[in-house]
């Protein structure tokens, strides 16, 4: 009797042990991972990730790059059930995957469990929005082309027709939708507006030091009062300060000062002032900090500063003496009218270009120089253009102590406002997938043809980056030129990357919007007195663009294909 009583105690005593031990052992965490990319192999964000069986439903939503973690719990899931994961998202095709028991079973394996799908991709879906936001990209165009808006409302309407068709048209008709309004504010380039708002502060403090002035004053005289040498030497600058700095801050520099001489010298700013624009768009190519494109370019694809220099510099100085050239041509009526030099006019303006403000003019080149050292070493330490500069102008502001009231309406917050308008028309049709559309069809035309490719890739990009900002053009473009660069013989030397650079940077002579640094400019200008209309700067800018980039052209064919990359 004893030994019965003992062996019904041990076997109740395993059975509470094997309890124990299913309970220690139960699977509470799980996660389904993976990554959304579309058919350009760029990443998907904000798609809908659902699992979704007879009796349950766990959601999530991927990441800015693509990723996504669905946490589910197993012990509300069955091994052998049906499961399916659906992933979803405006502007692309629903994919459906369905989990066969294998995969199921990765769910009740250990705990935590975990199954990767690896990545997944999403085909584009050409809606009704898509057609919206692409007329309404055209009629902010025509409207900015025409004059019949001025450059901001036209970006201001087109924004809000997006909002209008996405908030109210999709209650009606579901497939206007185009984006909601955080998902606009991803689309505007934040580097770029507080860079510019940065400088113009920074260039208001220095203007009231009498800087400019004097700037006017010794150019004229190192020119000696000939319009040849003078454009000359104003080129020289915008190339230079576009090389080490970017082109947006060296049209920022320069356009003041460039207004200054011409307006001495009676003539109209723009025929001195166009070439310069035309030359920080030219030289930015040469240096990875020169243009906010070669900043993408480079970091996607791994190309140094060096290395920009050394296979872009030759190609910007010739392009750089066609430009010249041209400018001598294209505005000689202008400058032969421009006051003859004389001990009158270089008393005036010896006269005005006096320093007013030394000491606030020594606090300012400290400052300066911190940024320029800055500019130049910030992307070892990752940091970031439009830091430096709200750095630089926040400490000018405390150490000279100016009229801050004063200091913030000198910033052209008209042309800030246009930039982040033209932003968020422009991603509505990144949005939808136009962009892609357009960066997919040249990827079908070279088809394999390394030169062809070459000529396509230069000249497409520039052609479309005169209607289309080049920045989100050059950021869908990346991977079709690392496509392309993987698959056609030859283009392992990165000389589609370059293609791409020389196009997207110098197709911004094109037309007013085809680059920050030309609305930049116009804004300045317009201040002054003498605004820039979108038909005058397509006449005077098209031809050069055809002509830098045709000197480009043969540049890289020459470098990589007959020297050698």
């Amino acid at each position: 009797m004893k030994g019965i009583i003992i062996y019904l105690l041990l076997i109740s005593f395993s059975f509470a042990l094997a309890e124990g031990n299913a309970k220690n052992t139960s699977i509470d965490k799980a996660a389904i991972f993976g990554v959304i990319k579309d058919s350009q192999n760029q990443a998907v964000s904000d798609a809908l990730v659902e699992l979704i069986t007879a009796k349950e439903h766990f959601s999530s939503y991927s990441q800015a790059d693509g990723s996504f973690a669905l946490a589910i719990d197993p012990n509300r899931l069955e091994p052998n059930q049906i499961t399916i994961l659906k992933i979803s998202r405006t502007h692309f095709e629903s994919l459906e995957i369905e989990l066969d028991s294998s995969q199921m079973a990765m769910l009740f394996l250990k705990n935590p469990a975990s199954l990767s799908l690896g990545e997944q991709t999403l085909k584009r879906h050409i809606s009704l929005g898509f057609w919206l936001a692409a007329i309404i990209f055209i009629l902010v165009l025509v409207f900015i082309a025409t004059g019949w808006l001025h450059n901001t409302l036209a970006a201001l309407v087109g924004a809000s027709l997006a909002f209008l068709f996405t908030y109210l048209g999709s209650l009606i008709i579901p497939e206007m939708y185009i984006f909601r309004f955080p998902r606009a504010l991803t689309y505007i380039d934040w580097n770029v507006i507080f860079l510019i708002m940065g400088m113009m502060i920074v260039i208001a403090i220095v203007e009231h030091t009498g800087i400019f002035q004097w700037l006017a004053f010794a150019a004229y005289k190192a020119s000696k009062g000939k319009m040849v040498v003078l454009m000359a030497i104003l080129v020289l600058i915008a190339s230079i300060g576009s090389a080490i700095l970017d082109n947006v801050t060296t049209m920022l520099l320069m356009t003041p000062i460039v207004v200054r001489i011409a307006l001495t010298l009676k003539i109209n700013p723009l025929a001195l002032l166009m070439p310069s624009i035309f030359a920080s768009n030219i030289a930015g190519v040469s240096t990875l900090v020169g243009t906010p494109t070669n900043i993408l370019i480079g970091s996607y694809a791994g190309i140094s500063f060096n290395d920009f220099l050394i296979n872009q510099t030759l190609g910007v100085v010739l392009a750089l003496l066609g430009l010249i050239i041209y400018s001598q041509i294209i505005f000689r009526k202008e400058l032969n009218a421009a006051a003859k030099a004389s001990p009158k006019i270089l008393a005036k303006l010896e006269e005005s270009a006096k320093i007013t403000q030394p000491g606030n003019l020594k606090k300012s080149a400290w400052v300066g120089l911190a940024m320029l050292i800055l500019f130049v070493v910030g992307e070892g330490i990752h940091l970031n253009p439009a830091v430096i500069a709200l750095m630089g102008s926040t400490a000018l502001l405390v150490w000279i102590r100016p009229n801050i009231e004063e200091m913030i309406k000198a910033v052209d917050w008209t042309t800030l406002v246009f930039f982040m308008m033209l932003f968020v028309v422009v991603g509505a049709i990144q949005e939808v997938g136009l962009i892609a559309q357009i960066a997919t069809l040249l990827a079908n035309i070279v088809a394999g043809n390394l030169l062809l490719a070459m000529i396509v890739v230069i000249w497409s990009s520039a052609l479309l980056s005169t209607v289309i900002a080049n920045i989100p053009f050059t950021a869908a473009m990346l991977p079709v030129i690392a496509y392309l660069s993987a698959t056609i013989p030859g283009a392992e030397t990165k000389v589609l990357f370059y293609c791409l650079s020389v196009g997207a940077a110098m197709g911004g002579n094109g037309s007013l919007i085809g680059a920050s640094a030309n609305m930049v400019a116009a804004g300045i200008s317009e201040r002054a007195g003498y605004p820039i209309s979108y038909g005058y700067f397509l006449k005077k800018g098209m031809p050069i663009l055809f002509i830098s980039v045709s000197i480009a052209t043969i540049w890289l064919v020459l470098r990589f294909m007959v020297f050698g990359g």
